[in-house]
């Protein structure tokens, strides 16, 4: 049982993060403003400062939702596929992504985009944590492929090629994963993302009439092309 204090701190808080996110909805991540906020819901700075001591806490805090909403959803969608269908997997893998991007595309543009001014982000924090679960299954999928595309690939591919940080994660998560097959997944993933990326910041409407129709054909592509069809 909570106490009503805990109860009140916990509501309050509650109200910060979602007050940061209609913030970061409207003006992007440099909006989001601990003395803003404090006005809007009538505190004084030095009040609010007690939930969230620095903007960089608030920040973190907010990318730990975002984090948390965006791996929920990509593991209810390839959860939702059986583990006998990589191909149909990798599909759900690809929608989820653009289901949740399209729905939440500020916090798509602050987990993906660019570096936040001024803000330092802690080690091994909420990003790192999630693009290590997204990365492990879908380096997975790429894993059941390889077999079927090795002779396609690269023969002079090594680890050298990869970022160490990258490289320890995989073997530790994957350790039977050459380093050509971890390039692959790289490669994967870039696509996937990059076509959702372009659809989110508006630059597929001009040219497609029917996204969701784009983004599948791209998808059943990339099964076909890694032999999971």
């Amino acid at each position: 049982m909570t106490s009503r204090r805990e109860r009140i701190r916990i509501e309050a808080t509650q109200e910060i993060m979602t007050i940061a996110l209609q913030q970061l909805a409207e003006g992007g991540a440099g909006a989001i403003s601990l003395r803003g906020i404090a006005r809007e819901m009538g505190m004084t700075a030095r009040a609010i400062y007690s939930y969230f001591p620095t903007r960089d806490d608030l920040i973190t805090a907010v990318i730990s939702g975002i984090a948390a909403s965006l791996g929920e959803a990509l593991e209810t969608g390839i959860n939702a596929v059986p583990h006998t269908d990589p191909g149909g997997r990798l599909m759900a893998w690809g929608q989820a992504l653009r289901e949740w991007a399209l729905a939440h595309p500020e916090s798509f543009r602050l987990f993906y985009g660019l570096p936040i001014p001024g803000y330092q982000p802690p080690d091994n924090g909420p990003v790192d944590q999630t693009a290590r679960r997204v990365c492990r299954e879908l380096t997975r999928l790429v894993a059941i492929a390889w077999p079927r595309v090795r002779h396609q690939q690269p023969e002079d591919t090594s680890w050298s090629d990869l970022h160490p940080e990258f490289v320890a994660k995989i073997q530790a998560d994957l350790p039977d994963v050459p380093p050509a097959a971890a390039a692959l997944a790289l490669r994967v993933w870039g696509r996937i993302h990059g076509l959702v990326a372009l659809e989110v910041d508006g630059h597929i409407h001009p040219v497609a009439g029917n996204p969701a129709a784009l983004h599948r054909a791209d998808m059943l592509d990339l099964v076909r092309t890694l032999g999971l069809d």
